[in-house]
C-alpha cells in the first residue's frame, strides 16, 4: 500500500510554531531533524542534560495545558543559529538558544507574552546530542494520514487543520484510519525504512486552534464520540537511514 509525502514539518522548541521542510535525512534511532531539540519548562522539570529521561509534556509549556503559546510565532534560522520569535503587542525576538543568555532572555519574552497563564517560572531547555522532547520516549517520528484528518472532518462539520496534530510527515493515499492498524509493520519513507511503533493517542493539544490560539474544537471527544478511540498518527521508528522529501512514496511492506 502505497502513499506520498505530502509536507514535512518540524518543531524547533517543544509546543510552539511548525516550520516546514522541503526534505531531511533520517537516521536510524533517531528522532526528525531539529525536531523538539529545545523545551520551555514550567517549573523546575528535574530533567538533567547529563542523564537525559523523558519527561511528560505537562511540565512544558505546550497547547494541552496553555494555549496561548499558539500567540508566538516562531522560526529558527540554520544559516545563522537564530531563533526568532514573534507575538501581538510584543517587541520580536532573536538570539542563540543554544547559550544559557539567549534562552534565559526568550524566557522573559515569553513569560510577558503569556502573562499570567504559567503557574511557575519559565526555563528553556536543550536537548544534549541527539535527544528529543518528544510526546513519548520512543515516538522518533510521527506521521498524520490526511485521509483521516478529512474523515473526522466530515463526521463533525467543519474544518480541522492538520497542523493541530503537530506530526513530522503529512500523506497522502493511505484510507482513513487504516493506519490504526499498523503496529509492528515495516514502511519505506522516500530512501529510509521505518517500523510502526503505535497509534498517537491524542490530547488537548488538538483542542487549540494553531491559527487563531483559541480552543474551539474538542478533537479528543469528537474522535471517541465518531470512533470509539482517541487515535490520530502513528509513531515510527527509523530502522534503515534515507533521504525524505515532499512528494516522495511510503509504501507499506507485506
Amino acid at each position: 500500500m502505497k502513499a506520498a509525502v505530502s509536507a514535512l514539518y518540524r518543531h524547533p522548541v517543544k509546543g510552539f510554531t511548525p516550520e516546514r521542510l522541503a526534505a531531511v535525512e533520517l537516521a536510524v534511532g533517531q528522532g526528525f531533524p531539529a525536531d523538539r531539540v529545545f523545551a520551555v519548562e514550567v517549573g523546575d522539570c528535574g530533567f538533567d542534560p547529563a542523564r537525559p529521561a523523558f519527561v511528560p509534556k505537562t511540565k512544558f509549556a505546550v497547547l494541552a495545558h496553555i494555549a496561548e503559546v499558539a500567540k508566538a510565532r516562531t522560526r529558527y534560522d540554520d544559516a545563522t543559529g537564530l531563533f526568532h520569535a514573534a507575538a501581538p503587542g510584543h517587541p520580536e525576538f532573536a538570539g542563540d538558544l543554544t547559550g544559557e543568555p539567549g534562552r534565559e532572555t526568550f524566557a522573559g519574552w515569553l513569560t510577558d507574552v503569556l502573562g499570567g497563564e504559567p503557574r511557575a517560572p519559565l526555563k528553556v531547555l536543550r536537548a544534549p546530542s541527539d535527544w528529543r522532547f518528544t510526546d513519548h520516549p520512543l515516538g522518533h517520528v510521527s506521521i498524520i494520514n490526511l485521509a483521516s484528518v478529512r474523515h473526522l472532518e466530515a463526521k463533525i462539520g467543519r474544518p480541522v487543520d492538520p497542523l493541530r496534530f503537530r506530526a513530522n510527515l503529512y500523506v497522502e493515499g493511505w484510507p482513513a484510519w487504516i493506519e490504526n492498524d499498523w503496529t509492528g509493520r515495516t514502511m519505506s519513507i522516500g530512501g529510509a525504512t521505518a517500523t510502526v511503533f503505535k497509534p498517537i493517542v491524542r490530547c488537548a493539544a488538538t483542542h487549540v486552534d494553531p491559527a487563531t490560539a483559541e480552543r474551539d474544537i474538542d478533537v479528543v471527544k469528537a474522535l471517541f464520540d465518531n470512533y470509539g478511540h482517541m487515535l490520530c498518527g502513528i509513531y515510527v521508528r527509523i530502522t534503515a537511514p534515507g533521504r525524505v522529501a515532499e512528494g516522495d512514496l511510503l509504501e507499506l511492506k507485506a
